[in-house]
């Protein structure tokens, strides 16, 4: 990287984590100052504030006030939410998506649930029910209370053909959330996924927040056999 040449952030950041990796910058080492970063590669010290912000959200980097950055001494990779679409999820597996709405209704979201979300009693909620399929066999069912304080536009939304995955995945962008994933009875969804109530699923309850308020409480049953795999 050339001294004088103007750089964004992201090639801060780039020539930043080639030192980290190259132990230019070994772990536990103390980094240069942004003034002096700034002045080496030619850019603003802002932009260098941004490219040692992400390196340190990604856990390469320890930053304390007036004490200075350094390498972390055993790099940490933080894990990021991300939510799928299950038709698409489905897809990858090789299968063909299909998908049947059970219920669309004002069911009122059970307290537990409320406070997992963290909304009070009085906020309005619209209540989704469905089954997702895979080569026409039940995949997962789909049991969700979306906050109509939150998107009010999901009182009026049709699912019969969109599943209420997907209809929030583009219009409501999320911040952040909470998942719980448990082997558990299949309960009340077993009638959807042919199976008996007391057989053992993997059932994952997921909370997802907006950048101001929370948006959705969903809890998703798999069907018996599923298989989870994860990239890390």
């Amino acid at each position: 990287m050339s001294r004088a040449a103007p750089t964004g952030w992201q090639a801060v950041h780039d020539e930043a984590l080639r030192r980290i990796q190259t132990r230019e910058w070994p772990p536990g080492a103390l980094i240069p100052g942004e003034e002096d970063l700034a002045a080496e590669l030619g850019c603003a010290r802002a932009t260098v504030n941004r490219a040692l912000r992400e390196l340190a959200e990604a856990g390469l980097l320890e930053r304390r006030r007036k004490a200075g950055t350094r390498v972390t001494e055993v790099p940490s990779r933080r894990a990021q939410m991300s939510i799928s679409r299950i038709a698409e999820e489905i897809e990858t597996r090789g299968a063909r998506p299909g998908y049947a709405l059970i219920a669309a209704d004002d069911t009122p979201m059970p307290p537990a649930r409320r406070h997992a979300l963290g909304i009070g009693p009085d906020t309005p909620t619209r209540h989704v029910e469905a089954l997702h399929l895979a080569d026409g066999a039940p995949y997962v069912h789909e049991n969700r209370w979306i906050s109509l304080a939150a998107m009010p536009a999901a009182a009026s939304a049709d699912f019969t053909t969109m599943s209420a995955n997907e209809w929030l995945l583009r219009h409501a962008p999320f911040s952040h959330g909470t998942l719980d994933y448990s082997a558990a009875a299949a309960g009340e969804a077993a009638s959807h996924l042919g199976c008996d109530a007391q057989t053992p699923v993997m059932v994952l309850d997921r909370a997802t927040f907006g950048p101001e308020t929370p948006i959705t409480w969903v809890r998703l049953t798999y069907a018996p056999g599923f298989h989870l795999h994860m990239k890390i």
